[in-house]
């Protein structure tokens, strides 16, 4: 099968397409499809016209145009258009119903309705775009919220088929009409990565950190899904408990959250105890996971926290770490409480601080966390298999496919 997927935006530095997309193509190439992945770079446009291939999947960014209003994005969507019917598609696979993705399933949806081609139409969603969705994180402007909210609300509604990454997505797409049997619910996966990490790795981090001996418990983090007063809450009564611990936080926040954080552990006089490693490349993540003894993933119980699936939470269970989580949307789906992680009830600070001191205090446990967490996502949650959900969507098999997932 000839199966062609087309991105909002580039590779980087957003990271969908990269961890979402690719891995997806990856698997669908090695069960011998033919993938071609399109790309319109207007967030990194040194990308602009660069092809590679990368483990079967051809990636192709489009060339830019020079930057006319209204004409430029117009002139972008055709490009895109183009390039995916020049590959003579059984299936184009547009992911997010939003921006140049949603425009290129729109003009899609338009020529099919002309009979300009039979290529199925198959959207994905794997965020809540519109009110309460990014619409509200985001700086955009009025028209820019009135136009993408429109987008999604459309795009979901019109393709053959729709793939969404969490049950929370699955259950408001059947709010809006869509027939069951069209909506394939495809979470986010785990792909295989290199080895671990060495031991001198690990060791060569504490001391580049100065963490020395002392138990971490890691704060993996974009900042924006919990209060940041309450992370640093949780912060300060492990450290009244186990004075030994450091605390250490990894990722960048959307607009510079990070710092609001420093600042509050400055005021509460914990700063001593916070080590702050910033964005860290993707490589270098599995030496950062091997140094925790824990790590909290706080998650407000929003409409955006529940309709998305948290790579950041994929790979932290997938390195193998002990999380506490708050059992919100796609967590629950991830963690069975008590086996792959804990869950404790959303905004209960008082119930996480004591579990994550659980974890610190008791070896037994975090050692059963560590390899039920492990489990947990290479059993039910490997793009090997996911990539069967997609192919359902494609059309391949008839009958129901097994959905994965656990439920707490």
């Amino acid at each position: 099968m000839r199966i062609v997927f087309v991105g909002p935006f580039a590779m980087q530095p957003k990271r969908t397409m990269a961890v979402r997309a690719l891995p997806l193509a990856k698997a669908l190439a090695a069960r011998g499809h033919q993938v071609l992945l399109l790309l319109p770079p207007w967030d990194h446009p040194q990308d602009a016209g660069r092809e590679w291939v990368e483990e079967g999947v051809r990636v192709r960014n489009v060339r830019l145009p020079p930057n006319l209003p209204l004409a430029y994005h117009a002139v972008v969507t055709w490009r895109l258009l183009r390039a995916a019917l020049q590959h003579k598609p059984d299936v184009i696979h547009c992911f997010k119903p939003k921006s140049y993705a949603g425009l290129t399933a729109w003009a899609l949806w338009q020529l099919k309705r002309l009979r300009g081609t039979r290529a199925r139409l198959v959207v994905d969603a794997d965020d809540w775009e519109g009110a309460g969705g990014w619409n509200e994180l985001q700086r955009y402007s009025w028209p820019q919220k009135r136009f993408f909210a429109w987008q999604e609300r459309w795009g979901l509604k019109h393709c053959d088929a729709l793939t969404v990454a969490s049950r929370s997505l699955e259950t408001i797409v059947w709010s809006l009409g869509v027939p069951a049997k069209r909506v394939h619910y495809l979470p986010n996966g785990w792909w295989p990565e290199d080895a671990a990490p060495s031991a001198q790795e690990v060791a060569n981090l504490r001391q580049k950190h100065g963490l020395g001996d002392a138990p971490v418990a890691l704060l993996y983090t974009r900042f924006f899904e919990y209060p940041i007063e309450r992370a640093v809450a949780i912060m300060q009564v492990v450290l009244a408990e186990m004075p030994e611990t450091r605390w250490l936080v990894v990722g960048k926040g959307l607009f510079g959250e990070e710092e609001q954080l420093l600042a509050q552990a400055r005021k509460r006089d914990i700063a001593q105890h916070v080590t702050y490693a910033g964005w860290v490349p993707p490589e270098q993540l599995p030496a950062y996971f091997a140094l925790a003894r824990v790590a909290i993933y706080p998650f407000d119980d929003t409409l955006i926290n529940r309709c998305k699936c948290a790579v950041k939470l994929i790979d932290l269970l997938a390195a193998g770490v002990p999380v506490v989580a708050e059992a919100v949307g796609q967590n629950r789906q991830y963690i069975r409480d008590g086996v792959s992680g804990l869950l404790v009830t959303p905004g209960d600070t008082e119930a996480f601080t004591a579990a994550t001191l659980r974890v610190l205090r008791d070896a037994h446990l975090a050692d059963q966390l560590r390899e039920g967490a492990r489990k947990c996502i290479r059993d039910h949650f490997a793009w090997t298999t996911l990539a069967e959900v997609a192919e359902s969507a494609y059309a391949v098999q008839s009958g129901p496919t097994n959905q994965p997932g656990l439920e707490s």
